[in-house]
Protein backbone atom coordinates (compact mmCIF):
# COMPACT_ATOMS: atom_id res chain seq x y z
CA UNK A 1 0.00 0.00 0.00
CA UNK A 2 1.44 3.07 -1.22
CA UNK A 3 0.30 5.97 1.12
CA UNK A 4 3.15 7.85 2.00
CA UNK A 5 3.77 9.66 -0.92
CA UNK A 6 0.03 11.79 -0.73
CA UNK A 7 -0.14 12.63 2.88
CA UNK A 8 0.68 16.30 3.89
CA UNK A 9 4.25 17.28 5.29
CA UNK A 10 3.39 17.66 8.91
CA UNK A 11 4.75 21.32 8.77
CA UNK A 12 8.69 20.17 9.53
CA UNK A 13 10.02 23.14 9.08
CA UNK A 14 8.43 24.54 12.07
CA UNK A 15 9.65 22.12 14.32
CA UNK A 16 12.89 24.23 15.58
CA UNK A 17 13.42 27.62 15.32
CA UNK A 18 10.62 28.75 13.74
CA UNK A 19 8.11 30.92 14.73
CA UNK A 20 4.42 30.50 14.65
CA UNK A 21 2.11 29.77 12.09
CA UNK A 22 0.03 32.18 10.66
CA UNK A 23 -2.92 32.59 8.65
CA UNK A 24 -1.29 32.63 5.79
CA UNK A 25 0.04 29.91 6.23
CA UNK A 26 -2.93 28.09 7.77
CA UNK A 27 -5.37 28.71 4.69
CA UNK A 28 -2.36 27.02 2.32
CA UNK A 29 -1.63 24.31 4.25
CA UNK A 30 -5.58 23.57 3.35
CA UNK A 31 -4.56 22.98 -0.11
CA UNK A 32 -3.28 19.34 0.31
CA UNK A 33 -5.68 17.12 -1.56
CA UNK A 34 -7.93 16.63 1.37
CA UNK A 35 -11.29 14.89 0.06
CA UNK A 36 -14.45 16.61 1.31
CA UNK A 37 -17.31 16.81 -0.89
CA UNK A 38 -20.72 18.75 -0.66
CA UNK A 39 -23.78 20.08 -2.82
CA UNK A 40 -22.75 16.98 -5.39
CA UNK A 41 -18.89 17.65 -5.66
CA UNK A 42 -15.58 17.31 -4.91
CA UNK A 43 -14.47 20.17 -3.20
CA UNK A 44 -11.28 22.06 -4.81
CA UNK A 45 -9.78 24.50 -2.50
CA UNK A 46 -11.61 25.01 0.82
CA UNK A 47 -9.91 28.50 1.35
CA UNK A 48 -12.04 29.89 -1.60
CA UNK A 49 -14.94 27.93 -2.04
CA UNK A 50 -18.12 29.82 -0.83
CA UNK A 51 -19.05 27.80 2.10
CA UNK A 52 -16.19 27.44 3.06
CA UNK A 53 -13.81 30.40 2.74
CA UNK A 54 -15.57 33.00 5.35
CA UNK A 55 -14.74 30.44 8.24
CA UNK A 56 -11.30 29.79 6.73
CA UNK A 57 -10.85 32.98 6.96
CA UNK A 58 -11.76 33.49 10.57
CA UNK A 59 -9.57 30.37 11.66
CA UNK A 60 -6.83 32.15 9.90
CA UNK A 61 -7.06 35.09 11.87
CA UNK A 62 -7.03 33.16 15.02
CA UNK A 63 -3.64 31.74 13.85
CA UNK A 64 -2.81 35.43 13.54
CA UNK A 65 -3.80 36.31 17.07
CA UNK A 66 -1.79 33.61 18.56
CA UNK A 67 1.58 34.71 16.41
CA UNK A 68 0.88 38.25 17.08
CA UNK A 69 4.16 39.46 19.14
CA UNK A 70 1.71 41.64 21.27
CA UNK A 71 -0.10 38.52 22.25
CA UNK A 72 2.58 36.41 23.48
CA UNK A 73 2.57 36.15 26.99
CA UNK A 74 -1.30 35.96 26.26
CA UNK A 75 -1.46 33.15 23.77
CA UNK A 76 1.54 31.30 24.11
CA UNK A 77 3.95 29.24 26.69
CA UNK A 78 7.21 28.01 25.70
CA UNK A 79 7.77 24.11 24.56
CA UNK A 80 9.79 21.93 27.42
CA UNK A 81 11.23 20.30 23.98
CA UNK A 82 12.26 23.29 21.67
CA UNK A 83 12.62 26.50 23.83
CA UNK A 84 10.25 27.78 21.09
CA UNK A 85 7.06 29.90 22.01
CA UNK A 86 3.84 27.43 21.60
CA UNK A 87 -0.11 27.64 22.06
CA UNK A 88 -1.12 27.78 25.36
CA UNK A 89 -3.71 25.46 24.93
CA UNK A 90 -1.38 22.60 24.75
CA UNK A 91 -0.42 23.71 28.19
CA UNK A 92 -0.91 20.79 31.26
CA UNK A 93 -1.13 23.25 33.78
CA UNK A 94 0.49 22.65 37.07
CA UNK A 95 -1.42 25.36 39.22
CA UNK A 96 -4.14 27.37 38.99
CA UNK A 97 -1.88 30.69 37.28
CA UNK A 98 -1.55 27.88 34.75
CA UNK A 99 -4.94 27.04 34.36
CA UNK A 100 -5.98 30.64 34.74
CA UNK A 101 -3.65 31.45 31.66
CA UNK A 102 -5.32 28.38 29.53
CA UNK A 103 -8.63 30.21 29.56
CA UNK A 104 -7.44 33.69 29.12
CA UNK A 105 -6.38 32.63 25.94
CA UNK A 106 -9.03 30.33 24.81
CA UNK A 107 -11.07 34.02 25.74
CA UNK A 108 -9.40 35.38 23.71
CA UNK A 109 -9.69 33.12 20.44
CA UNK A 110 -13.93 32.93 21.48
CA UNK A 111 -13.72 36.71 21.44
CA UNK A 112 -12.64 36.72 17.74
CA UNK A 113 -15.92 34.62 16.95
CA UNK A 114 -17.88 35.52 19.53
CA UNK A 115 -18.15 32.49 20.82
CA UNK A 116 -19.99 31.25 17.97
CA UNK A 117 -16.77 28.49 16.72
CA UNK A 118 -16.86 25.60 19.02
CA UNK A 119 -13.93 24.07 17.53
CA UNK A 120 -11.14 26.16 16.84
CA UNK A 121 -7.35 25.06 17.71
CA UNK A 122 -7.60 24.89 21.28
CA UNK A 123 -10.41 22.31 21.81
CA UNK A 124 -9.11 18.75 20.92
CA UNK A 125 -5.36 20.29 21.67
CA UNK A 126 -6.85 20.71 25.70
CA UNK A 127 -7.62 16.86 25.47
CA UNK A 128 -4.14 15.60 24.03
CA UNK A 129 -2.38 18.03 26.88
CA UNK A 130 -4.90 15.71 29.27
CA UNK A 131 -3.45 12.44 27.46
CA UNK A 132 0.18 13.72 28.02
CA UNK A 133 -0.65 14.80 31.10
CA UNK A 134 -1.75 11.01 32.21
CA UNK A 135 0.13 8.82 29.79
CA UNK A 136 -0.09 5.85 32.09
CA UNK A 137 -3.18 5.08 31.12
CA UNK A 138 -2.46 4.35 27.55
CA UNK A 139 0.34 2.50 29.20
CA UNK A 140 -2.21 0.15 30.34
CA UNK A 141 -2.48 -1.25 26.45
CA UNK A 142 1.04 -1.26 25.78
CA UNK A 143 3.85 1.11 26.69
CA UNK A 144 4.96 2.32 23.08
CA UNK A 145 1.17 3.58 23.11
CA UNK A 146 1.71 5.59 26.25
CA UNK A 147 5.21 6.68 24.72
CA UNK A 148 3.16 7.05 21.14
CA UNK A 149 0.70 9.59 22.42
CA UNK A 150 3.09 11.57 24.44
CA UNK A 151 5.36 11.98 21.09
CA UNK A 152 2.53 13.14 18.71
CA UNK A 153 1.30 15.79 21.79
CA UNK A 154 4.47 17.20 21.70
CA UNK A 155 4.89 17.05 18.08
CA UNK A 156 1.44 18.48 16.99
CA UNK A 157 2.00 21.18 20.04
CA UNK A 158 5.73 21.89 19.13
CA UNK A 159 4.38 22.92 15.12
CA UNK A 160 0.99 24.24 16.33
CA UNK A 161 -1.41 21.88 14.96
CA UNK A 162 -5.20 22.05 14.85
CA UNK A 163 -7.01 19.22 15.52
CA UNK A 164 -10.58 18.12 15.60
CA UNK A 165 -12.14 14.74 16.24
CA UNK A 166 -15.07 12.49 15.39
CA UNK A 167 -16.01 10.20 18.42
CA UNK A 168 -19.57 9.56 18.39
CA UNK A 169 -20.24 6.18 16.07
CA UNK A 170 -23.00 7.03 13.13
CA UNK A 171 -26.89 6.42 14.07
CA UNK A 172 -27.40 3.59 12.53
CA UNK A 173 -28.85 1.12 14.50
CA UNK A 174 -28.39 1.88 18.19
CA UNK A 175 -30.21 -1.09 19.47
CA UNK A 176 -26.93 -3.22 18.76
CA UNK A 177 -23.32 -2.63 19.87
CA UNK A 178 -20.83 -2.19 17.00
CA UNK A 179 -20.12 -5.69 16.77
CA UNK A 180 -23.85 -6.88 15.96
CA UNK A 181 -24.22 -4.23 13.64
CA UNK A 182 -25.52 -5.65 10.07
CA UNK A 183 -21.79 -5.36 8.34
CA UNK A 184 -18.58 -5.06 10.43
CA UNK A 185 -17.39 -2.12 8.53
CA UNK A 186 -20.38 0.26 9.07
CA UNK A 187 -18.76 1.64 12.13
CA UNK A 188 -14.64 2.72 12.03
CA UNK A 189 -12.96 0.33 13.29
CA UNK A 190 -9.66 -2.07 12.32
CA UNK A 191 -9.98 -4.29 9.17
CA UNK A 192 -6.24 -4.96 9.26
CA UNK A 193 -2.90 -4.91 10.91
CA UNK A 194 0.07 -4.44 9.40
CA UNK A 195 3.93 -4.67 10.48
CA UNK A 196 3.77 -1.02 9.90
CA UNK A 197 0.48 0.50 11.25
CA UNK A 198 -3.37 -0.71 10.86
CA UNK A 199 -5.86 -0.23 8.09
CA UNK A 200 -9.31 1.47 9.16
CA UNK A 201 -12.68 1.25 7.71
CA UNK A 202 -16.29 2.62 8.03
CA UNK A 203 -17.73 5.98 9.04
CA UNK A 204 -17.74 7.83 12.44
CA UNK A 205 -19.28 11.61 13.58
CA UNK A 206 -19.51 14.33 14.02
CA UNK A 207 -16.12 15.91 13.13
CA UNK A 208 -17.26 19.93 13.79
CA UNK A 209 -14.91 21.60 11.69
CA UNK A 210 -13.19 18.64 10.37
CA UNK A 211 -12.42 19.86 7.02
CA UNK A 212 -10.30 22.76 8.30
CA UNK A 213 -8.18 20.79 10.47
CA UNK A 214 -4.59 19.47 9.91
CA UNK A 215 -5.42 15.81 11.74
CA UNK A 216 -8.70 14.27 12.95
CA UNK A 217 -8.55 12.08 16.22
CA UNK A 218 -10.53 9.21 15.63
CA UNK A 219 -11.86 6.95 18.66
CA UNK A 220 -14.93 6.50 20.40
CA UNK A 221 -16.77 7.90 23.56
CA UNK A 222 -19.49 6.03 23.56
CA UNK A 223 -19.28 2.94 26.05
CA UNK A 224 -18.05 -0.27 23.99
CA UNK A 225 -18.63 -3.90 25.07
CA UNK A 226 -17.22 -7.23 24.93
CA UNK A 227 -16.62 -7.87 21.19
CA UNK A 228 -16.61 -3.99 20.31
CA UNK A 229 -12.70 -4.36 20.31
CA UNK A 230 -12.00 -3.90 16.69
CA UNK A 231 -14.00 -0.36 17.46
CA UNK A 232 -12.02 0.54 20.55
CA UNK A 233 -9.24 2.36 19.13
CA UNK A 234 -7.47 6.28 19.68
CA UNK A 235 -5.82 7.17 16.16
CA UNK A 236 -4.70 10.82 14.27
CA UNK A 237 -5.41 10.61 10.71
CA UNK A 238 -4.22 13.99 8.90
CA UNK A 239 -6.99 15.35 7.05
CA UNK A 240 -5.76 14.24 3.90
CA UNK A 241 -4.73 11.15 4.36
CA UNK A 242 -6.14 8.51 1.10
CA UNK A 243 -9.28 7.22 1.92
CA UNK A 244 -10.38 9.85 4.23
CA UNK A 245 -13.48 11.64 2.86
CA UNK A 246 -15.45 13.87 4.69
CA UNK A 247 -19.31 14.77 3.72
CA UNK A 248 -20.04 18.39 5.68
CA UNK A 249 -23.66 19.10 6.16
CA UNK A 250 -25.48 22.11 4.19
CA UNK A 251 -22.84 24.57 4.86
CA UNK A 252 -24.83 28.15 5.60
CA UNK A 253 -22.46 30.22 4.17
CA UNK A 254 -23.30 28.80 0.71
CA UNK A 255 -26.62 31.25 0.80
CA UNK A 256 -24.83 34.14 3.10
CA UNK A 257 -24.70 36.46 -0.02
CA UNK A 258 -23.02 39.35 1.89
CA UNK A 259 -22.37 39.84 5.18
CA UNK A 260 -24.92 42.73 5.84
CA UNK A 261 -28.24 40.36 5.51
CA UNK A 262 -25.99 36.72 7.26
CA UNK A 263 -23.36 38.78 9.28
CA UNK A 264 -23.11 35.23 11.17
CA UNK A 265 -23.31 32.87 8.96
CA UNK A 266 -20.84 34.49 6.13
CA UNK A 267 -18.40 33.98 8.92
CA UNK A 268 -18.34 31.78 11.13
CA UNK A 269 -20.24 28.33 10.18
CA UNK A 270 -17.22 25.76 11.52
CA UNK A 271 -19.56 23.34 9.93
CA UNK A 272 -19.97 19.46 11.18
CA UNK A 273 -18.58 16.37 8.98
CA UNK A 274 -19.81 13.02 8.73
CA UNK A 275 -16.61 11.18 8.42
CA UNK A 276 -16.03 7.88 6.12
CA UNK A 277 -12.70 5.62 6.09
CA UNK A 278 -11.95 3.50 3.10
CA UNK A 279 -9.17 1.31 3.93
CA UNK A 280 -7.02 4.91 5.84
CA UNK A 281 -3.63 3.39 6.94
CA UNK A 282 -2.74 4.91 9.73
CA UNK A 283 1.00 4.43 11.18
CA UNK A 284 1.47 2.60 14.73
CA UNK A 285 3.47 6.06 15.92
CA UNK A 286 -0.15 7.29 15.48
CA UNK A 287 -2.02 4.79 17.14
CA UNK A 288 -2.69 5.44 21.05
CA UNK A 289 -5.24 2.97 21.60
CA UNK A 290 -5.72 -0.60 19.84
CA UNK A 291 -8.68 -2.74 20.09
CA UNK A 292 -9.16 -1.80 24.16
CA UNK A 293 -12.18 -1.24 25.43
CA UNK A 294 -10.92 -0.28 28.80
CA UNK A 295 -8.40 2.39 27.33
CA UNK A 296 -10.80 3.38 25.20
CA UNK A 297 -13.12 4.74 28.31
CA UNK A 298 -10.31 5.79 30.72
CA UNK A 299 -8.76 8.07 28.08
CA UNK A 300 -12.00 10.73 28.78
CA UNK A 301 -12.04 9.70 32.67
CA UNK A 302 -9.04 8.52 34.24
CA UNK A 303 -7.00 11.78 32.71
CA UNK A 304 -8.00 15.35 32.45
CA UNK A 305 -8.70 15.60 28.86
CA UNK A 306 -12.36 15.80 29.05
CA UNK A 307 -11.79 18.62 31.41
CA UNK A 308 -9.42 20.66 29.70
CA UNK A 309 -11.30 20.07 26.47
CA UNK A 310 -14.37 21.11 28.18
CA UNK A 311 -12.85 23.70 30.06
CA UNK A 312 -11.95 25.84 26.85
CA UNK A 313 -15.93 24.94 25.76
CA UNK A 314 -16.69 26.37 28.61
CA UNK A 315 -14.62 28.90 27.96
CA UNK A 316 -15.74 29.80 24.53
CA UNK A 317 -19.77 29.31 25.80
CA UNK A 318 -19.23 32.01 28.57
CA UNK A 319 -18.20 34.30 25.68
CA UNK A 320 -20.69 33.23 23.48
CA UNK A 321 -23.19 34.10 25.81
CA UNK A 322 -21.89 37.51 26.82
CA UNK A 323 -22.39 38.36 23.28
CA UNK A 324 -25.71 37.03 22.81
CA UNK A 325 -26.46 39.35 25.67
CA UNK A 326 -24.81 42.24 24.24
CA UNK A 327 -26.92 41.65 21.39
CA UNK A 328 -29.95 42.20 23.26
CA UNK A 329 -28.98 45.04 24.76
CA UNK A 330 -28.23 46.93 21.48
CA UNK A 331 -32.02 45.76 20.10
CA UNK A 332 -33.38 47.09 23.02
CA UNK A 333 -31.95 50.37 22.59
CA UNK A 334 -32.63 50.48 18.92
CA UNK A 335 -36.14 49.90 19.57
CA UNK A 336 -36.61 52.25 22.25
CA UNK A 337 -37.20 49.94 24.91
CA UNK A 338 -34.04 49.65 26.65
CA UNK A 339 -35.18 51.84 30.02
CA UNK A 340 -38.92 49.63 30.07
CA UNK A 341 -38.85 48.51 33.73
CA UNK A 342 -39.89 45.09 32.26
CA UNK A 343 -37.78 44.80 29.91
CA UNK A 344 -35.21 45.64 32.18
CA UNK A 345 -36.25 42.78 34.32
CA UNK A 346 -35.72 40.17 31.77
CA UNK A 347 -32.49 41.88 31.04
CA UNK A 348 -31.62 41.06 34.19
CA UNK A 349 -33.08 37.73 34.41
CA UNK A 350 -30.52 37.00 30.88
CA UNK A 351 -27.42 38.79 32.73
CA UNK A 352 -27.87 36.57 35.99
CA UNK A 353 -27.69 33.47 33.91
CA UNK A 354 -24.94 34.72 31.68
CA UNK A 355 -23.12 35.31 35.40
CA UNK A 356 -23.72 31.94 37.05
CA UNK A 357 -22.06 30.12 33.45
CA UNK A 358 -19.18 32.67 34.11
CA UNK A 359 -18.59 32.12 37.81
CA UNK A 360 -19.27 27.79 37.62
CA UNK A 361 -16.69 28.23 34.84
CA UNK A 362 -14.16 30.18 37.26
CA UNK A 363 -15.06 27.81 40.09
CA UNK A 364 -13.82 25.23 37.75
CA UNK A 365 -10.42 26.83 38.78
CA UNK A 366 -10.55 28.04 42.26
CA UNK A 367 -11.78 24.35 42.73
CA UNK A 368 -8.74 22.81 41.09
CA UNK A 369 -7.17 19.92 42.44
CA UNK A 370 -3.58 18.59 42.30
CA UNK A 371 -2.72 15.29 41.51
CA UNK A 372 0.01 13.24 42.87
CA UNK A 373 1.97 13.62 39.97
CA UNK A 374 1.81 17.82 40.18
CA UNK A 375 -0.94 18.07 37.39
CA UNK A 376 -4.13 20.19 37.73
CA UNK A 377 -7.46 19.04 37.11
CA UNK A 378 -10.60 21.56 36.89
CA UNK A 379 -13.13 20.86 39.12
CA UNK A 380 -15.51 17.98 37.47
CA UNK A 381 -18.29 18.66 39.48
CA UNK A 382 -18.44 22.59 38.84
CA UNK A 383 -18.05 21.71 35.01
CA UNK A 384 -20.29 18.83 34.96
CA UNK A 385 -22.88 20.82 36.90
CA UNK A 386 -23.02 23.44 34.25
CA UNK A 387 -23.15 21.07 31.02
CA UNK A 388 -25.98 19.56 32.82
CA UNK A 389 -27.90 22.68 33.02
CA UNK A 390 -26.38 24.12 29.61
CA UNK A 391 -29.99 23.21 27.30
CA UNK A 392 -31.90 24.57 29.76
CA UNK A 393 -30.20 27.59 30.35
CA UNK A 394 -29.86 28.51 26.51
CA UNK A 395 -33.03 27.65 25.39
CA UNK A 396 -34.50 30.16 28.19
CA UNK A 397 -31.94 32.73 27.42
CA UNK A 398 -33.03 32.55 23.38
CA UNK A 399 -36.94 33.08 24.52
CA UNK A 400 -36.29 35.78 26.47
CA UNK A 401 -34.19 37.87 23.66
CA UNK A 402 -37.48 36.04 21.42
CA UNK A 403 -39.75 37.78 23.74
CA UNK A 404 -37.68 40.84 24.23
CA UNK A 405 -37.60 41.40 20.18
CA UNK A 406 -41.43 40.71 19.23
CA UNK A 407 -41.36 41.54 15.33
CA UNK A 408 -38.21 43.87 15.49
CA UNK A 409 -36.48 40.33 14.08
CA UNK A 410 -39.05 40.12 10.96
CA UNK A 411 -39.89 43.72 10.03
CA UNK A 412 -36.82 44.39 7.73
CA UNK A 413 -35.90 44.84 4.30
CA UNK A 414 -35.79 42.01 2.59
CA UNK A 415 -32.10 42.48 1.58
CA UNK A 416 -28.94 44.86 1.20
CA UNK A 417 -30.37 45.37 -2.05
CA UNK A 418 -33.55 47.34 -0.95
CA UNK A 419 -30.47 50.53 0.40
CA UNK A 420 -29.51 50.66 -3.57
CA UNK A 421 -33.00 51.09 -4.67
CA UNK A 422 -34.01 55.27 -4.28
CA UNK A 423 -37.74 54.35 -4.43
CA UNK A 424 -37.18 51.23 -1.72
CA UNK A 425 -34.43 53.27 0.56
CA UNK A 426 -36.79 56.15 0.82
CA UNK A 427 -39.34 54.76 2.55
CA UNK A 428 -37.00 52.11 4.39
CA UNK A 429 -34.88 54.97 5.86
CA UNK A 430 -38.04 57.20 6.99
CA UNK A 431 -40.29 53.96 8.27
CA UNK A 432 -37.06 51.76 9.86
CA UNK A 433 -34.74 54.50 11.42
CA UNK A 434 -34.77 54.30 15.30
CA UNK A 435 -34.80 56.84 18.36
CA UNK A 436 -30.71 56.43 18.04
CA UNK A 437 -29.62 55.19 14.98
CA UNK A 438 -30.56 55.47 10.87
CA UNK A 439 -32.29 52.70 9.12
CA UNK A 440 -29.31 51.07 8.05
CA UNK A 441 -27.61 50.64 11.17
CA UNK A 442 -31.06 49.76 13.35
CA UNK A 443 -31.61 46.88 10.55
CA UNK A 444 -27.85 46.11 10.71
CA UNK A 445 -28.39 44.96 14.32
CA UNK A 446 -31.80 43.07 14.25
CA UNK A 447 -30.11 41.41 10.73
CA UNK A 448 -27.90 39.89 13.02
CA UNK A 449 -30.22 38.96 15.80
CA UNK A 450 -31.80 36.64 12.98
CA UNK A 451 -29.02 35.24 11.87
CA UNK A 452 -28.42 34.18 15.39
CA UNK A 453 -31.75 33.05 16.25
CA UNK A 454 -34.03 32.02 13.69
CA UNK A 455 -31.79 31.31 10.45
CA UNK A 456 -30.73 27.64 9.98
CA UNK A 457 -27.08 28.60 11.38
CA UNK A 458 -28.80 29.81 14.24
CA UNK A 459 -31.11 26.85 14.50
CA UNK A 460 -27.79 24.60 14.16
CA UNK A 461 -26.21 26.58 17.51
CA UNK A 462 -29.55 26.21 19.01
CA UNK A 463 -29.15 22.43 18.52
CA UNK A 464 -25.42 22.29 18.71
CA UNK A 465 -26.10 23.99 22.49
CA UNK A 466 -28.81 21.38 23.31
CA UNK A 467 -26.57 18.14 22.82
CA UNK A 468 -23.13 20.04 23.48
CA UNK A 469 -22.07 17.42 26.17
CA UNK A 470 -24.56 14.44 24.61
CA UNK A 471 -27.83 13.96 26.09
CA UNK A 472 -28.43 15.54 29.43
CA UNK A 473 -29.11 12.66 31.65
CA UNK A 474 -26.02 11.35 31.05
CA UNK A 475 -24.20 14.44 31.98
CA UNK A 476 -26.39 14.53 34.98
CA UNK A 477 -24.80 11.13 35.56
CA UNK A 478 -21.20 12.51 35.84
CA UNK A 479 -22.38 15.18 38.77
CA UNK A 480 -23.77 12.29 40.34
CA UNK A 481 -20.78 10.17 40.43
CA UNK A 482 -18.95 13.02 41.49
CA UNK A 483 -20.86 15.13 44.17
CA UNK A 484 -19.66 14.48 47.60
CA UNK A 485 -22.77 13.02 48.94
CA UNK A 486 -20.95 11.81 51.70
CA UNK A 487 -20.63 15.02 52.94
CA UNK A 488 -24.24 15.84 52.73
CA UNK A 489 -25.56 12.85 54.17
CA UNK A 490 -22.94 12.75 56.68
CA UNK A 491 -24.87 16.33 58.01
CA UNK A 492 -28.27 14.49 57.88
CA UNK A 493 -27.07 11.94 59.96
CA UNK A 494 -25.60 14.62 62.27
CA UNK A 495 -29.15 16.11 62.47
CA UNK A 496 -30.84 12.61 63.17
CA UNK A 497 -27.91 12.33 66.46
CA UNK A 498 -28.91 15.85 67.91
CA UNK A 499 -29.95 15.38 71.66
CA UNK A 500 -34.08 15.19 72.00
CA UNK A 501 -36.10 18.16 72.99
CA UNK A 502 -39.24 17.44 74.72
CA UNK A 503 -39.60 14.16 74.53
CA UNK A 504 -40.57 12.16 77.03
CA UNK A 505 -38.04 9.59 78.80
Amino acid sequence: MNVAGNVKKENSTKVAGAGLRTGAEYLESLRDGRQVFVDGEKVKDIASHKAFAGSARSLARLFDIAAAPEMRERMTFTSPKTGNPVWRAYQIPKTHADLKAKRLAAETWAEATYGLMGRTPDHVAGFFAGYAAVPSVFAAGGQQFADNVVNFYEKIRDTHQYLSYAIVPPQIDRSKPAHQQSDPTLYAGVVKETDGGIILSGAQQLATAGLFSDYIYLSCIHPLQAGDENYANGVAIPANAPGLKLYPRRAYANVANNSYDYPLSSRFDEVDCFVVLDNVFVPWENVFIYRNTQVCRDQWWQTPSHLYGNYQAQSRYTTKLRFMTGLAKRMNEMTGNDSNPAVQVQMGELASLVSIVENMLLSQETTATIDKNGVLWPSKTALYSIMALQSELNSRMLEIIRELSGAAMITVPSAYADFQNDDMRTDIERFMQSGVADAKSRVAVMRMAWDFIGSEFGSRHQQYEKFYGGASFLVKMNVYRNFDFARATGMVESALALPPIGLDK
